[in-house]
């Protein structure tokens, strides 16, 4: 399940169009060439792969605390702020409660915008798709969802309108998430949530989770550590708690 929040990360490229100058009759030109420079093209097609040693959505490993592959593809459209997007990885849980499927595959849409220079904000839709998952309860998921950002800090809200993800009687849940990535040094970014999961007519099954952890990025790829946990014991048929405190590290890259 996509984090479009923080880690929830579309990804968008920038054309730098730049003017060689030379002589006095061209001051006027050179002049002229910081704001072509800033020049943003209006569709923008982007696409990322990852390897993270577990795969954790809202605090709760989705690969049995195994490593997990995924890839996606973005397309946004920078006028209108409008996008769309795809995502897939690998997952372990639905064969965990007797399902049939490895794979999650998400699809997206939304418009992100912002009012002031910091005051930014993000709405639209996701569907969570299992194929052919064969769970009692269809695990497929839709929500849709809010942001609002400033500066460093957001807080989001997503809410399903479907059962959510195979438990019964469970539409209506939603998940509120606080958080904020801020600069240090040389590049490094700290990257801070709490969130809290709300299980329509389900409350045992409601908790809370935190991460905190660090992203850099190297160029050629983007190296991410977090510290994870959910304080709801989720059990695979192993006897293995999902939910427990973890180290999460993901190499992934966006071209």
């Amino acid at each position: 399940m996509k984090n479009l929040s923080k880690n929830m990360t579309l990804a968008a490229a920038l054309t730098l169009a730049m003017t060689a100058l030379c002589g006095s009759a061209m001051a006027e030109d050179a002049v002229a060439a910081p704001a072509a420079a800033e020049a943003v093209p209006d569709n923008v097609v982007s696409y990322n792969v990852a390897l993270t040693s577990d795969y954790r959505y809202r605090g709760v490993s989705q690969s049995r605390l195994n490593p997990a592959v995924s890839g996606g593809a973005d397309y946004t459209h920078n006028p209108t702020g409008l996008y769309v997007g795809t995502w897939l990885s690998s997952i372990k849980w639905i064969k965990d409660g007797g399902g049939d499927t490895n794979v999650e595959w998400d699809i997206y849409g939304g418009k992100r915008g912002e009012f002031s220079k910091d005051f930014t904000y993000d709405v639209g839709g996701l569907y969570y798709f299992y194929p052919s998952n064969g769970l009692s309860t269809n695990a497929n998921t839709f929500e849709l969802y809010g942001q609002l950002g400033y500066g460093p800090l957001y807080i989001k809200y997503s809410h399903s309108t479907t059962n959510l993800f195979g438990v019964p009687d469970s539409k209506n849940s939603g998940y509120l998430d606080v958080g904020g990535n801020f600069d240090l040094i040389d590049g490094y970014i700290m990257n801070v949530h709490i969130g809290r999961q709300k299980v329509e007519h389900n409350d045992a099954l409601s908790y809370n989770d935190v991460k905190f952890g660090v992203t850099k990025d190297f160029g050629v790829v983007t190296v991410a550590l977090a510290a994870v946990k959910a304080n709801i014991t989720s059990l695979a048929p192993n006897g293995k708690n999902l939910a427990k405190s973890g180290l999460v590290l993901t190499v992934s890259k966006t071209f």
